[in-house]
């Protein structure tokens, strides 16, 4: 019988590795920090009390080299979660995840796969700066033999993180501090998420918002503000960036005729980028129209400023949706 009570972003996580660890004795927890709230918050406390330094393992400050020490273990039939405590420090790990992992089963023929996630967070915000706060999705999005999963609430993040786990394959999850405040229910039980289904958040009739990540409460934040002006916004969140829902975004932008996207990422190149390259192929290849440019609300094209004051400009919240929303609605 399920039992739903509130949990926290990072608890939803915690309570996500507790069972998987309990019921498989195959997962194991590895990376910087883990140990260390400072680093991974309370995503893995008390992890180290209960299964012990063996299943729990604080890495040395050499990313490449342990995201390799994962992957091969994940090859040898363990299913290990690979933790980054910095997103940015991912970019040392791209050899082992995009040039290794991801490439393993292809070049094994079929006959040998890594079933291994590799976890990383975005801390944006906080004066973390140009180095510590990046969000870098679209490159694990462009890898082939990767998935690559943004959770934006505490429910989906534990049911994405055990299916991660539970998949055969490589699995990139990408979460975001600044999600960690939230709370909402979520079932005891251990339950999956589907990979590759978005969700539909909120109704609406006149443009469609997609979001990502932490994006996601801001635009439902943007429909009540739209609301109260008589403008109805339907909201998606993709909840997987690889594969991405297509059927699920462009069934609603063909109802709305507009379009916003909203990703906490830079503007260029990005996943935002390839959802709107995707609704404008699928508009003039199935014939219809859309009423309106499609918009995005990202990052701009430049790093993440250090100063309280110049973080509050670069990050886009509910009032840069808001008022994309508006634009399409003016055209």
């Amino acid at each position: 019988m399920s039992s739903n009570r509130k949990l926290k972003f990072g608890l939803a996580i915690n309570e996500a590795l507790r069972q998987l660890m309990e019921s498989d004795p195959a997962v194991f927890v590895i990376g910087q920090g883990v140990k260390s709230p400072w680093y991974v918050g309370n995503t893995c406390n008390g992890l180290i009390q209960e299964f012990g330094e063996e299943r729990v393992i604080d890495t040395p400050i050499s990313e490449n080299a342990m995201s390799g020490v994962a992957a091969g273990s994940a090859m040898n039939g363990l299913k290990p979660v690979m933790n980054y405590p910095r997103l940015d420090f991912m970019f040392y790990a791209l050899d082992a995840i995009i040039n290794g992992a991801a490439n393993w089963r292809y070049m094994a023929g079929g006959n040998s796969n890594v079933p291994a996630v590799f976890w990383g967070i975005i801390n944006r915000g906080g004066e973390q700066a140009a180095q510590h706060s990046q969000a870098i999705q679209a490159i694990f999005a462009h890898a082939p033999g990767l998935k690559v999963v943004m959770p934006s609430g505490p429910y989906d993040a534990k049911g994405l993180l055990v299916s991660a786990v539970r998949d055969a394959d490589p699995v990139v999850f990408l979460d975001d501090r600044w999600l960690y405040g939230l709370e909402e229910e979520v079932p005891e039980e251990l339950y999956e998420v589907p990979i590759g289904k978005g969700k539909l958040l909120r109704n609406g009739s006149d443009a469609t918002v997609v979001a990502i990540s932490y994006l996601v409460p801001e635009a439902l934040k943007a429909a009540e503000i739209l609301a109260k002006e008589g403008i109805d916004i339907e909201v998606i969140d993709p909840r997987t960036i690889k594969p991405l829902d297509m059927p699920l975004i462009l069934g609603s932008v063909k109802k709305t005729g507009r379009l916003v996207i909203a990703e906490g990422a830079w503007q260029s190149f990005g996943v935002s980028s390839e959802i709107a390259c995707r609704v404008y192929t699928h508009v003039y290849t199935k014939v219809y129209t859309l009423k309106a440019p499609i918009e995005k609300v990202c990052l701009p094209d430049c790093p993440a400023p250090a100063s309280r004051s110049l973080e509050a400009a670069y990050y886009p919240k509910a009032e840069q949706i808001v008022a994309a929303v508006k634009k399409t609605m003016s055209l």
